[in-house]
């Protein structure tokens, strides 16, 4: 019989498990009788069996059946494999249009190049090469800063061998030969050499040449064109130095980073998009904020995901059994990339996981690029098992839209387009470099931010409002504050083993470093606010955030924000995601004062008439110092030139001075450091602080506890109060009570002067910290009066002047005598 032919031969072959299960499949499916067909024969094999025999016809009429269905499946699979085969063949060689020569082209370019073209490519990718220059430095430079950047009066050659349309799939591609070889170039660097050399050089690219064939295609009926590279193009760079050091190696290493560019970005099957928006509403993003969601994976295989299908070999029906059962074991999740932000999805089993997990993400230009890779997860093992990964790009359009692009299957594109912000883009995207697997997304733009300042979400577009003297919204250099506001966290993490998290915040802005005070939660509260002295020049803000241990602090994340944009006015409120970890977010403040209107809300400007108050109260939670887990508490007020100090409290972490320091009101910086006293070794810090005092009413006290920075613990206790210049609510000096009080600190440090010098001629070292301490103190006292008269002679002058200009304006008469004489 031919079944008992089949299981003996079963031993001597092999047969392909899952080609046999495709095949019953197809059977049934294209007939759809054979279920009432199989009770019939088997009814009838019953009936010759038992009832009556008929013949041994009926195994071997079945056998030929099954036979005579198998080859037709294996001759229709072979027929739709090679016309899918010589469809994609036709369809990719076979032009819808004739050769086309260019030179019409070439030449309308020759014309519009220098007056259109040249200026606004150089604008545009001036500062695309910039920040590529400074991100992938040589290391033989330490800082790199673009002078100058003209693309000359030489465009590039298109088509010199003539285009025409083709087809690939159903996907409409020119194709473009692209040739510039421009010897006009003016691309200038500036490089200061990376220690141990010294000095600078002018790097001078004047020759460019790049050679290879363009692809575009149109996508979305026309609204964007995708442009890329067939294969990687030839580059030539032409590199002379100026005044200063020649650096080796220069040229290589411009040549090598401007290929691996093109190569990374826009050689096939990475692609450019440029938008032909209808309509330009001239409005600059510098970035955005998108909630990426992973929704599903779909036909996940370890071993199809592990390695090319090409290189694997036909598997046997145990394998395939074995595989199978495989693929049910097998957990995955999806690490979302954008930029240095990256987000991780829970572990979920199948090779069809559903995740349904949602990110916020933050765009930091007016494109990006999300990536997406796939890891295995293996319960008991500490390293996870890439697999596989994918990519969309968007980019944000001059109609306020946003076009997301992405590799389809076999290298064809997929495009979506949304009109605005708030609406949900869908995406399923298969993973690159291998032939199954597939991922859905869901994107959605909340919003774009704009050098103006405005906002666009939910197809709304918001306008800040205008500064106060009409004039530009946005002040390169300086001109303004920054008011940063550091709010509230969540879901931060910790690398501490006993589950604690004790996180605070440093702050970043040019070089000055500001930090908040320690927390003590996964989702802690600071409130704190600080102040910075706008720089300008796209400087960012930079984010760190940090847990406290007591063997050195972990990094637990960092971001940074572009302040491009700001507007008085109008603070910015957003939840910021931590970089380099897999969560934690930062709500933070931030807004923009012009120094005009921050002065004013003082109540006064600097006018030098009036005083800073400032009373040293006590501090707490100071760290130890000492190697008996103490220290020697003072605090050094540091006021512009001016310097004062407190007296120093011995032996103690919660020190009490209560000491009271005026300071001329002239705006400058109030810096309070509290130093560890010693009398042989140098002092140490302990904590300093400012005093923001700026803003506070005229003669009302703030009351505060200021945390210290630099340290892990302890906050200082202080009252500040702005002193308006009214001489008849401060009391004048009386000579013979400065008389008295002069004398008297005179003659406490001739006392402390012969105290001391006795210790010094008995011999008893121990014992001179005390009087110097006493000394110290006694001198600050004396300067510290001594700007006290100095204010009060400021004030009665500016007190004489006001009475003699107010009595020249009643009296005409004195007037007109004093202009005679």
């Amino acid at each position: 019989m031919v079944f008992v032919e089949m299981g003996r031969r079963k031993r001597r072959s092999v047969f392909n498990v899952d080609g046999v299960m495709d095949f019953f499949n197809n059977v049934m499916m294209e007939k759809p009788y054979l279920p009432l067909l199989i009770p019939l024969v088997l009814m009838l094999w019953a009936l010759e069996k038992w009832i009556f025999s008929l013949s041994n016809w009926v195994p071997l009429v079945l056998a030929v059946w099954v036979t005579v269905q198998h080859r037709n499946h294996q001759h229709r699979m072979a027929v739709e494999d090679l016309n899918e085969k010589w469809k994609r063949f036709a369809l990719s060689s076979s032009p819808k249009t004739p050769l086309e020569h260019c030179e019409w082209l070439n030449k309308l370019l020759i014309e519009i190049w220098s007056n259109y073209i040249n200026p606004k490519l150089s604008l545009r990718f001036q500062s695309i090469v910039e920040k590529r220059l400074k991100r992938n430095k040589s290391r033989l430079i330490e800082k790199l800063e673009l002078l100058e950047f003209s693309l000359g009066s030489s465009p590039p050659w298109l088509g010199l061998q003539g285009t025409r349309w083709s087809t690939f799939g159903d996907q409409q591609v020119m194709r473009l030969g692209f040739d510039w070889d421009t010897t006009d170039i003016s691309i200038m660097l500036l490089a200061k050499v990376a220690k141990p050399f010294f000095g600078t050089a002018k790097i001078v690219i004047n020759s460019l040449r790049i050679k290879g064939d363009l692809l575009l295609m149109p996508i979305l009926d026309g609204k964007a064109i995708l442009y890329s590279f067939i294969s990687t193009p030839e580059v030539r760079i032409t590199v002379t130095f100026g005044s200063g050091t020649e650096l080796p190696g220069v040229s290589s290493w411009l040549v090598k980073l401007l290929t691996d560019t093109l190569a990374k970005t826009m050689v096939e099957p990475r692609r450019q998009c440029f938008s032909l928006s209808a309509v330009d509403l001239r409005k600059k993003a510098v970035g955005g904020i998108v909630y990426v969601t992973v929704i599903s994976g779909n036909k996940l295989s370890r071993s199809s995901l592990k390695g090319s299908p090409s290189r694997r070999q036909p598997s046997s029906g145990v394998d395939g059994l074995r595989e199978h059962s495989d693929d049910k074991d097998l957990q995955t999740f999806v690490e979302v990339e954008l930029g240095e932000l990256t987000r991780r999805t829970n572990v979920r089993p199948g090779s069809s996981p559903q995740w349904d997990s949602t990110f916020n993400m933050i765009l930091h230009d007016n494109t990006g690029i999300v990536r997406f890779h796939l890891f295995e997860h293996t319960p008991g093992r500490m390293m996870c098992d890439y697999l596989a990964s994918c990519e969309i790009k968007m980019r944000y359009n001059t109609d306020d839209s946003t076009t997301f692009w992405a590799i389809g299957p076999d290298s064809s594109v997929i495009a979506r387009h949304s009109e605005s912000c708030g609406k949900a883009v869908e995406m399923v995207l298969p993973f690159e470099g291998v032939n199954i697997g597939e991922l859905a997304v869901k994107l959605v733009i909340k919003e774009w931010q704009f050098s103006d300042g405005s906002l666009s979400f939910n197809n709304l577009r918001v306008s800040s409002q205008p500064s106060l003297n009409g004039s530009s919204n946005f002040l390169p250099g300086t001109g303004r504050k920054i008011i940063v506001t550091v709010v509230e966290g969540k879901d931060l993490i910790t690398k501490d083993k006993s589950g604690k998290c004790n996180p605070y915040v440093k702050l970043q802005y040019g070089k000055v470093l500001q930090k908040t005070k320690t927390a003590h939660s996964f989702n802690p509260v600071w409130n704190q606010r600080f102040e910075f002295d706008e720089i300008g020049d796209n400087e960012y803000l930079k984010i760190k955030c940090y847990t406290e241990e007591v063997f050195g602090d972990d990094s637990i994340g960092s971001a940074h924000i572009s302040l491009e944009g700001l507007v008085e006015g109008s603070p910015r409120d957003v939840w910021i995601p931590l970089e380099k970890v897999n969560s934690g977010e930062l709500r933070i403040q931030i807004e923009a004062v012009r120094i005009d209107d921050y002065e004013g809300s003082r109540g006064s400007s600097y006018s030098g008439n009036g005083w800073i108050e400032l009373v040293l109260i006590e501090a707490r939670d100071l760290v130890a110092a000492d190697l008996r887990g103490t220290s020697d508490p003072y605090v050094r007020v540091q006021y512009g030139n001016l310097k004062r100090r407190t007296k120093v409290m011995y032996k103690t972490l919660n020190p009490k001075w209560h000491q009271t320091l005026e300071f001329p009101d002239n705006g400058n910086p109030l810096e309070l450091h509290v130093k560890d006293h010693n009398a042989v070794l140098p002092t140490s810090s302990i904590g300093d602080c400012v005093v923001e005092y700026q803003r506070l009413p005229p003669n009302q006290m703030a009351d505060k506890w200021i945390p210290l920075q630099g340290v892990k613990r302890g906050e200082i206790h202080i009252q500040v109060t702005r002193k308006v210049p009214e001489l008849e609510k401060k009391p004048s000096v009386d000579p013979d009570t400065s008389l008295t009080k002069a004398h008297q600190i005179s003659s406490q440090m001739k006392q402390m002067m012969i105290k001391l010098q006795s210790l010094i001629d008995d011999g008893i070292l121990e014992g001179i910290s005390t009087p110097l301490s006493e000394l110290e103190a006694l001198q600050d006292m004396q300067e510290e009066y001594m700007v006290q008269l100095e204010t009060e002679q400021m004030l009665l002058l500016n007190k004489i002047k006001e009475v003699g200009q107010e009595m020249l304006n009643s009296s005409p008469s004195l007037s007109r005598n004093s202009f005679g004489s």
